[in-house]
């Protein structure tokens, strides 16, 4: 696999991080994922913008972003990965100095690392939904940063999977947030609902593209915090994410949505998002 590192593009079996690295330290980094279908990717504008914005609100000072910016395409062309999917990864810490809480010295350079890799569709679960399971929101209040510090998110994806889940619900105040990789939708009467944007969530672009989508079939939408207890009046429920898609949700702990199958509103939003996609890249998928 060819891996770009600070500037450079290299087998990845050549990279070597220092062990000063802020981001192997104290989790000092941001990162973004993309997805390529057909060699094109997919909303890549908007992922760069909130990898900036994430950048900034750490006080991380960014590199060149125009370079940056080029970097998936070469990543696509030099793994040949300019057919089916794939999932590109981009990484910048603070960069490495000794270690000490404040941030070193402004002129320390960044470390940016990326990768491009094969990506299968989860196409069975988009077909038949999926479980998850509620658990605590015990992350830190700023989740609308895309730090690479995911402790409490890996924690949680554990739980998912020991318990044959695709992913948790996390659950702060008495009300569902979102999921540890995913944005959370539920429809009420024709209406879907998602969590407002705020620092208790990130602003995910499926899910943005997906509230787009709503506008434009028509499709009602309220943004409010969905109480637990709520769960069980709702017609449907959804997971929104890059490499998710439109996930319908099936079951929630023990509670059965929908009768267990996803709903229409669910299977307009697969199809419009999947049409997007599609027409996206209609000279080569």
């Amino acid at each position: 696999m060819t891996v770009y590192f600070n500037g450079e593009y290299k087998p990845k079996e050549e990279v070597h991080l220092s062990p000063d690295d802020r981001g192997f330290l104290f989790g000092d980094g941001v990162y973004e994922v993309i997805c390529a279908y057909a060699g094109r990717q997919f909303k890549a504008d908007e992922h760069f913008q909130r990898l900036g914005r994430s950048m900034t609100e750490l006080r991380i000072q960014p590199p060149d972003m125009d370079a940056l910016r080029r970097v998936p395409e070469t990543l696509l062309h030099e793994n040949g990965l300019e057919q089916g999917w794939a999932v590109i990864y981009i990484q910048v810490t603070r960069g490495a100095a000794p270690r000490s809480h404040p941030f070193p010295d402004a002129q320390t350079p960044v470390t940016v690392y990326a990768y491009a890799a094969p990506f299968e569709s989860p196409a069975q679960e988009l077909e038949q939904g999926v479980r998850v399971v509620l658990t605590p929101d015990n992350r830190w209040l700023r989740c609308d940063i895309k730090s690479v510090n995911l402790l409490p998110n890996v924690l949680a994806s554990q739980t998912a999977r020991e318990n044959g889940a695709k992913d948790v619900l996390f659950v702060r105040d008495g009300a569902v947030t979102e999921g540890s990789y995913t944005s959370f939708g539920a429809v009420f009467a024709g209406r879907v609902v998602t969590h407002p944007d705020s620092h208790y969530i990130l602003p995910g672009i499926t899910r943005s593209v997906v509230l787009d989508l709503c506008a434009k079939l028509k499709i009602a939408v309220e943004t409010y915090p969905v109480q637990v207890g709520r769960l069980q009046d709702a017609d449907e429920c959804m997971l929104w994410g890059t490499t998710t898609q439109v996930m319908p949700i099936v079951q929630v702990d023990d509670l059965t949505v929908g009768g267990g199958e996803p709903g229409p509103i669910t299977r307009k939003l697969q199809k419009a998002l999947r049409d997007l996609i599609l027409d996206s890249n209609q000279d080569t998928l």
